[in-house]
């Protein structure tokens, strides 16, 4: 890659280095910079500019980080479109972060180019919560440091994946000694209770014994022929030994003691064993409380269906310092999913209450598309896309509209106001949308040409913390729809008027303003006429 200053008659197809300003020319870091982006350059005074060019032994940035955290993503997770050189990785389920911390080093140690950040190993994380990073720091990587991270990722299994929490049925033995309360006990349940609940398991059994060895041996194997797992067992008093009750009373059960203590504080004083492939986990004192501590990692594992070994434990200490200290009083809690970065939740606005004049009779949004009306093509397209919920604002022809759409969308809000022009629809279903909710795209129903890429494309762009809070289409240049908007525009949306929806609001808000190029024309092509729907019936059948 070749980087400096370009003259502009060798500039085309160079990507910019930094936003320039020029007179009434503005063009953001990173644009390729096309012909008519140069002759408007050249029209202001400009003779050249800082930009990169790729060379053969190149891959754009864009295109490594997707064909790289593609070959990362592993079962449970999903990677989502490239932009600016940085694809993230998400969690299509709650349940563990599993990494292979070797290899992601390894990756890391190639080339200063391209880099993996992911979160900590075995990290609870909710469904949607982002769980990696893919960045390529310069505008391409060398296509030879990247063949050889290829070959790390796909040395052995996933690099990355999400296992599962199980729903499990777990035993809970209990021991007592004289003096010790009932109200204790019933506490240390209801804290068991709502730990297991967070991670979708529960209690089944809970036996009481005196805190004795044959007693503990006993309560185990009642639980383990009823079926239950994992079990349980807290004893009234802290195992201070491999001879203690509680861990006597496993291998008196028929099992066996794999590991005593941990190097998580609180935590320390675990016992992790096992009568057949049934776990049984003697508790430290801290789990009596519901504030994250070492049993909380160990269970995490367990109720995803993870061995844990001996080697695990022991290999826990790194961050194992949980212990709240007047230096650093963290709130801690014992949730079992993260509270990091997540997908942004977005809605999709289709709005579908025009009247289609300059078709002429016929309902535009009714007509044949490859089987189905151009309404429902275009709402399939949202869906199958990473749109959180889909909603259809309807107006001319409600019913007809509502029903070919029933099934497609989660939900159709009805504008008596439609004819008033597109800020009505725009308004209605703003009105609509969940509270929830960190962005809106407005889709038009008239363009069945949009893929579900093109749309994760808009997505993958979007990160109001970066200044990205507008996303718009553009094809050479020109910009189209759909547009996403962030959050913190929807007060001034809801302000406009006439029959230009927001589009305005581009303009007066330049600053948060992101241009995706598209690779095809879609963005920029509504059916409006009977001519321009039968010329993309013809284009689309061949």
């Amino acid at each position: 890659m070749r980087f400096g200053p370009v003259p502009l008659d060798e500039a085309e197809g160079a990507v910019l280095a930094h936003s320039l300003k020029a007179g009434a020319v503005r063009l953001k870091k990173g644009r390729v910079l096309t012909a008519d982006d140069l002759a408007a350059l050249s029209a202001e005074g400009v003779g050249e500019v800082i930009a990169a060019r790729l060379g053969n032994n190149d891959v754009a940035e864009d295109e490594a980080a997707d064909i790289l955290a593609a070959a990362i993503a592993g079962p449970g997770t999903r990677a989502a479109p490239p932009f600016t050189g940085r694809a993230n990785l998400y969690a299509e389920l709650a349940g563990l972060l599993a990494v292979d911390r070797d290899r992601i080093d390894a990756v890391n140690l190639v080339d200063e180019a391209i880099t993996l950040a992911t979160l900590t190993p075995y990290e609870a994380v909710a469904e949607n919560d982002m769980l990696a990073t893919v960045k390529i720091i310069p505008f391409a990587a060398p296509r030879a440091a990247l063949d050889r991270v290829l070959e790390i990722v796909r040395a052995g299994p996933p690099l990355l994946t999400v296992a599962p929490f199980r729903a499990m049925t777990a035993g809970l033995v209990a021991t007592t000694l004289p003096g010790l309360k009932d109200s204790i006990l019933d506490k240390t349940r209801g804290v068991t209770d709502a730990r297991l609940a967070q991670r979708g398991s529960g209690i089944g059994q809970e036996d009481r014994v005196p805190h004795a060895e044959a007693d503990v041996a006993r309560a185990i194997g009642v639980q383990i022929a009823a079926g239950l797992s994992p079990i349980l067992v807290f004893g009234a008093s802290a195992t201070v030994d491999r001879r203690d009750a509680v861990p006597a009373g496993i291998v008196a059960a028929g099992g066996e003691v794999m590991h005593y203590g941990m190097p998580v504080d609180p935590g320390n004083l675990l016992v992790m064993g096992r009568v057949g492939d049934t776990p049984v986990i003697g508790l430290p004192g801290c789990a009596r409380s519901p504030k994250l501590n070492g049993f909380d990692w160990v269970l995490d594992r367990v109720l995803c269906g993870l061995e844990v070994t001996p080697r695990d434990i022991m290999r826990m200490g790194a961050g194992g310092l949980l212990k709240e200290i007047p230096t650093r009083p963290q709130p801690r809690d014992n949730s079992a999913t993260s509270k990091g970065p997540r997908k942004p939740r977005i809605a999709a606005l289709l709005l579908a209450a025009g009247q289609s004049r300059r078709m002429g009779a016929a309902n535009k949004l009714l007509e044949d598309i490859g089987g189905v009306p151009m309404v429902v093509r275009v709402a399939d397209t949202l869906r199958e896309s990473q749109v959180d919920t889909v909603i259809a604002v309807t107006g001319h022809e409600a019913e007809r509209v509502s029903a070919a759409l029933e099934g497609h969308v989660a939900a159709s809000v009805q504008n008596p106001s439609y004819a008033e022009g597109l800020s009505t629809s725009l308004k209605a279903g703003l009105a609509s949308l969940p509270p929830d909710v960190d962005a809106v795209l407005v889709a038009l129903g008239d363009m069945p040409g949009l893929s579900a890429r093109d749309i994760d494309r808009l997505i993958a762009a979007f990160n109001p913390v970066e200044g990205r809070a507008i996303v718009v289409p553009t094809y050479k240049g020109k910009r189209g729809n759909p547009v996403l908007w962030g959050r913190q525009l929807f007060s001034d949306m809801k302000s406009v008027s006439g029959d230009t929806g927001a589009r305005h609001l581009i303009g007066e808000h330049a600053d948060l303003v992101t241009e995706v190029e598209m690779q095809t024309d879609a963005a920029l092509t509504d059916l409006d006429t009977p001519e321009m729907l039968s010329a993309y019936r013809n284009r689309t059948r061949t």
